[in-house]
């Protein structure tokens, strides 16, 4: 795990406005963030997974809802962060069309991970919005994974789980500037 105080003040100098020129919050970064917010949050540690199939994996007894997150741009550019339960199987050909979206979604590229959200693949997550300082990703839930009291992301890093309320999620996402979408992209219990 990164080493915190790679921001000064707690993590609040990865708060600032502007462009991305300091470096991306940390894992201690975020937990500052989430404890300013009131948010409870719980992490285990666990060696690197990169797909759901290891996080099921390694997981052992960590409850609530598990998520795939799939980091997706439009025709023209727009770049939108879908979370899911991780046994969701959302129809990625129809999904621009529901999103509103310009063109049919393509995956982003890793460079453009790295350059909005501040994370590298394996390690895309919903709190990465804490990187996105212009707000340049929309990020949807499905519905299905609101069912969950507790949800489960990796901490900007893919060796560790942090498991969050439901509604620590909302609250962190309109934190950060971004208000989520919230719509039914999986049949329902998916």
């Amino acid at each position: 795990m990164p080493k915190s105080g790679a921001l000064c003040n707690g993590g609040r100098a990865a708060l600032s406005s502007g462009p991305m020129s300091a470096k991306p919050a940390s894992p201690d970064d975020l937990f500052a963030y989430l404890d300013t917010l009131g948010i409870a949050h719980r992490t285990v540690t666990h060696p690197a997974v990169f797909t759901v199939e290891e996080a099921r994996d390694m997981r052992g007894t960590i409850g609530g809802g598990h998520t795939k997150n799939l980091f997706l741009r439009d025709k023209k550019g727009a770049v939108y962060l879908v979370v899911a339960p991780e046994n969701a199987v959302i129809e990625l050909r129809a999904l621009h069309r529901l999103l509103g979206a310009s063109g049919r979604f393509s995956f982003g590229s890793a460079e453009l991970m790295r350059e909005v959200l501040g994370v590298t693949p394996g390690s895309v997550t919903p709190f990465a919005a804490i990187n996105d300082k212009d707000q340049r990703v929309t990020i949807v839930l499905d519905a299905a994974l609101m069912a969950h009291e507790a949800l489960n992301f990796h901490p900007l890093v893919n060796t560790a789980t942090t498991s969050i309320p439901r509604e620590g999620l909302l609250k962190f996402l309109v934190a950060t500037g971004h208000p989520p979408r919230i719509e039914i992209l999986s049949a329902p219990g998916g």
